[in-house]
C-alpha cells in the first residue's frame, strides 16, 4: 500500500495519506468529495490513463485508508496535505481536479501554493466559492441545512448516510441511476470514514469562503456541474463560480445529480480527456 507522510499542524503527529499513482504522461490529480474516498473515481481510472494520461488519486485525512487524527480539518490543513502530495511526487504541468468538496482544496492549492506544478484545473459539482448562507453572501444555502446535517449525523452516521446517498445521486421512486448493490457500495466507502473527520469536514465545507481564492485563478479552468443537483445546489455554487471565471470553460450537465461521476460517467470522461489533452 502507498503513503505519503505529512504533519498533523495541531500535534505535530505524522500524517499517512494513502494515495494510488497509475499510468504515464500529465499528471491527473483527482481529489475526492464528501463523505467518500479516492475509490469513488473507478469509473473514471480506465478511461482517463488509456487516453495517456497519469492520475494519481488519494484519501484526504480522515477517510479511506488514510490517518484519521482528531484535529485539523480545516482547509488550510487539507491543503497542506494535497501540497506533500504534489511535492513528494514532484508533479509538474499537473491538471488539479476537485469534485464537491475537493473543490475547495483545488482552489486554496492556487491561491495558497501558487500554479508552478499546475497548468490546468478541473471543478465538479464543487462547494465554490461559499457554500453557506451569510449576511454578505445571500445567496448561500442557509445554515440550518446544514445545522440538520449534523444533527442526523451526530444521531445515526449510517442511517444519514443511507439517506444522503440517495439524494446524492437522484434517487427517488420514479429514478433509479444507481443500483441497490452500487448505493451500498458508496455508503460502505463513507462510513469507512472517521465520524469526527466526516463532522468537521462538514464544517469546512459548508463554512470557508473561497471567494477571494477563486478570483485569484488564472490557469485554463473547467467547471462542471448537474442542473437537477440537490446537495451542493448549481446556483449557490457553480453558476456563481463561473460568473467570476468568465475565461472558465462551464459546462452545465443537463438533469445531472451531484453523484454525476458515475450517473454520467461516459460526458464526464469524454471531457475530461478533452481539457486535459
Amino acid at each position: 500500500m502507498d503513503f505519503i507522510k505529512t504533519i498533523d499542524s495541531s500535534a505535530g503527529e505524522e500524517v499517512q495519506l494513502s494515495f494510488k499513482d497509475y499510468g504515464k504522461g500529465r499528471p491527473i490529480v483527482l481529489i475526492h468529495g464528501w463523505p467518500l474516498s479516492k475509490e469513488m473515481w473507478e469509473y473514471q481510472i480506465d478511461d482517463l490513463i488509456s487516453a495517456g494520461l497519469r492520475v494519481i488519486k488519494y484519501d484526504r485525512r480522515g477517510f479511506g485508508k488514510s490517518s484519521k487524527p482528531w484535529n485539523d480539518y480545516d482547509y488550510n490543513s487539507l491543503t497542506a496535505d494535497l501540497h506533500s502530495i504534489m511535492e513528494t511526487l514532484d508533479l509538474r504541468d499537473a491538471v488539479l481536479v476537485g469534485f464537491s468538496m475537493g473543490g475547495g482544496e483545488a482552489v486554496r492549492y492556487l491561491s495558497k501554493y501558487g500554479s508552478d506544478r499546475v497548468s490546468k484545473l478541473v471543478l465538479i459539482s464543487a462547494v465554490t466559492p461559499y457554500l453557506k448562507k451569510t449576511d454578505d453572501n445571500e445567496d448561500g444555502v442557509p445554515g440550518e441545512v446544514f445545522e440538520e446535517m449534523m444533527t442526523q449525523m451526530k444521531k445515526d452516521r449510517i442511517a444519514f448516510l443511507d439517506d444522503f446517498g440517495k439524494k446524492f445521486f437522484g434517487v427517488n421512486l420514479i429514478s433509479h441511476p444507481v443500483s441497490a448493490p452500487l448505493l451500498e457500495y458508496y455508503r460502505m466507502l463513507a462510513s469507512v470514514a472517521a465520524p469526527r473527520a466526516t463532522q468537521h469536514c462538514a464544517v469546512s465545507f459548508a463554512s470557508t469562503d473561497f471567494r477571494s481564492d477563486v478570483k485569484a485563478i488564472k490557469i485554463p479552468t473547467l467547471i462542471i456541474h448537474g442542473d437537477a443537483d440537490q446537495t451542493v445546489p448549481i446556483k449557490a455554487s457553480s453558476e456563481r463560480t463561473a460568473a467570476m471565471m468568465p475565461n472558465a470553460t462551464y459546462k452545465v450537465y443537463e438533469g445531472a445529480p451531484h453523484g454525476l461521476f458515475y450517473t454520467h460517467r461516459e460526458k464526464l470522461n469524454q471531457d475530461l480527456i478533452e481539457f486535459c489533452r
